[in-house]
This record gives structure tokens, sequence and C-alpha cells, in this order.
């Protein structure tokens, strides 16, 4: 899966790097590669990135809920006020 994930984003990076190349003779073919390369970012590779990465965490720790909001104000309490 990391490989499928840096194949697509070289990818990409690729096609926006060609699509900015070929704008100056063929404006169209241009932005479809531009987008195209943006689309495979934003929508294919960040999203794997993303599964990859947050498999197997609670998003409850994640989420701003009020017992969340009662452990940052304890912690904040705890510290010296100096820091």
């Amino acid at each position: 899966m990391k490989y499928v994930i840096i194949l697509i984003t070289l990818l990409s990076f690729a096609l926006i790097g060609y699509g900015f190349y070929v704008q100056e003779e063929d404006l169209v073919m241009g932005n479809k590669c531009i987008g195209f390369g943006t689309v495979g970012l934003f929508l294919v590779a960040m999203p794997l990135f993303l599964i990859k990465h947050s498999r197997g965490k609670k998003m409850k720790d994640y989420m701003l809920t009020e017992e969340n909001i009662k452990k940052m104000r304890m912690d904040s309490s705890e510290k010296p006020e100096n820091q």
C-alpha cells in the first residue's frame, strides 16, 4: 500500500509538471493534465494515505468532546505559570 501511494503521488506530480510544460503549445491538453494530476493527488493519494495511517486509531481521541475539554483544562492548570 505504501508503494502504491508513493507511485500515485509521483505520477500526479509528474502529470502536473507535464501539464505546465505542454500548456504553452496545447492549452487544452495542458489543462487536462494539470487537472488529472490534481485529482490524482487530492482525491486518490490523500484518502489512501489517510486510510493507511488512521487504521487502528480511535477517532474519539481526536474529537473535541466534553471529556477531552476537561482533560485539556486540567492539564493546563497543572503546568507552572512560567511556561
